[in-house]
């Protein structure tokens, strides 16, 4: 994998034209339309900005293009995938996870298809995927991140149907949503394993005795999560995702491979870093020429790109044995402790390259800095990620 900032895909036709078009638009259209609204990544935002940016989406070809064909995709795989949320981390663009179905589109329900019924599909995921309706993800509680078991959040039978009680955070694209994909304990119920068993439930967010409350706003200051809080809501048995049991494995859905394609926005967004310090430094003057010709600060975008590069080359190493059939288990751990960490030294590199400039609120390698700061602990922490990786090796000298 030659070493740019720019990849052409020479080799992969199909993928080369995905990425030239994404990048027309991105750069295009999409930045055109965020410049007419003056947006900012800390704007707060609506569904009626959202909504033109979905559909434009699909009739791209963006909306749901790892999809399968028979739900409007290419049936991408995961590394084709990867390029492309590479790219929407690379462009810099506010409302960039809309574009491919992150925010609350066709990637939040992909993994979950397989689980719905027919009436599930017509209701509540086909809409997702045409770009008409959106859903949010409901798992994370206050005292339940990493620990998922230690949840709270209880669904009560209740003749055919079950009452939930519960409160949900970090549900990314809440403000926007229809409903959520929420994962609770069943109260009285013990799963095959013995242990008490989870289900996972469609939940309108608009039924009685559910509300969307503004979450706590995070470092990134991006407004784009909600809290969701359940009193006594209530959920018929045409709402219960997959079977009483399957909740943390539909909660968790393709852990590896979502661990692995959580990287590449996050090595987009190092690249964007990277390309904007290069130009910084060939354009800044200082004592009497550009900030480039100076050698320490040529060492410290030497050690930015060789840092970006291996983490590059790790998950996309990652997903080519996934694409493969394998289950890179721990290389996906690693892929996910290294691009964290990387990212976030070259962010800080960057920052420090700029010098005042690169700290000032509104300086997008101020905001990189954050928004990649905060990777280090979504989706699992690096310390987390470090006690997943030991497992994987003693587990795998027992065997």
């Amino acid at each position: 994998m030659p070493f740019t900032l720019t990849p052409t895909y020479d080799d992969n036709p199909r993928l080369r034209d995905l990425v030239g078009r994404l990048r027309d638009y991105l750069d295009g259209e999409l930045a055109e339309y965020e410049a007419r609204l003056g947006l900012t990544h800390e704007s707060r935002y609506g569904r009626d900005v959202l909504e033109p940016v979905w559909k434009r989406s699909r009739e791209l070809g963006f909306y749901g293009v790892h999809l399968p064909p028979e739900h409007g995709g290419q049936g991408l795989t995961f590394t084709e995938l990867a390029a492309l949320k590479e790219e929407i981390g690379a462009s810099g663009r506010v409302l960039q996870l809309s574009v491919l179905g992150d925010m609350g589109g066709p990637l939040r329900v992909g993994s979950v298809l397989r689980y719905a019924t027919p009436d599930q599909l017509d209701r509540y995921l086909l809409p997702v995927i045409r770009g008409e309706r959106a859903c949010c993800f409901s798992l994370t509680e206050t005292g339940a991140g990493s620990d998922v078991r230690a949840m709270t959040t209880t669904a009560t039978p209740d003749g055919d149907g079950w009452r939930i009680t519960g409160h949900k955070v970090f549900s990314t694209a809440g403000p926007f949503a229809d409903f959520s994909i929420l994962i609770a304990r069943v109260a009285g119920t013990v799963g095959k394993d013995g242990k008490e068993a989870y289900a996972a439930f469609l939940v309108d967010l608009d039924s009685p005795g559910c509300t969307v409350r503004d979450a706590q706003t995070p470092m990134s200051g991006q407004h784009i999560e909600s809290d969701i809080i359940l009193d006594d809501c209530y959920v018929g048995p045409g709402q219960l995702l997959g079977e009483v049991g399957e909740g943390l494995r539909i909660g968790l859905g393709r852990v590896t491979a979502n661990r692995l394609l959580h990287c590449p926005t996050v090595l987009g967004m190092a690249r964007r870093a990277l390309g904007l310090t290069i130009e910084y430094a060939r354009t800044r003057e200082v004592f009497g020429g550009p900030l480039a010709t100076l050698q320490s600060i040529q060492h410290k975008i030497a050690d930015m790109a060789t840092g970006y590069y291996a983490a590059r080359s790790m998950t996309y190493d990652g997903l080519a044995e996934l694409d493969a059939g394998g289950r890179p288990r721990a290389e996906a751990f690693m892929c996910k402790l290294f691009v964290a960490e990387t990212a976030f030294r070259i962010a800080d590199e960057a920052v420090q390259i700029h010098g005042k400039a690169g700290l000032v609120r509104g300086s997008e390698v101020e905001f990189l800095f954050r928004g990649l700061r905060m990777f280090r602990v979504l989706t699992g922490s690096s310390e987390i990620q470090k006690n997943a990786i030991a497992y994987q090796l003693f587990l795998g000298d027992q065997g």
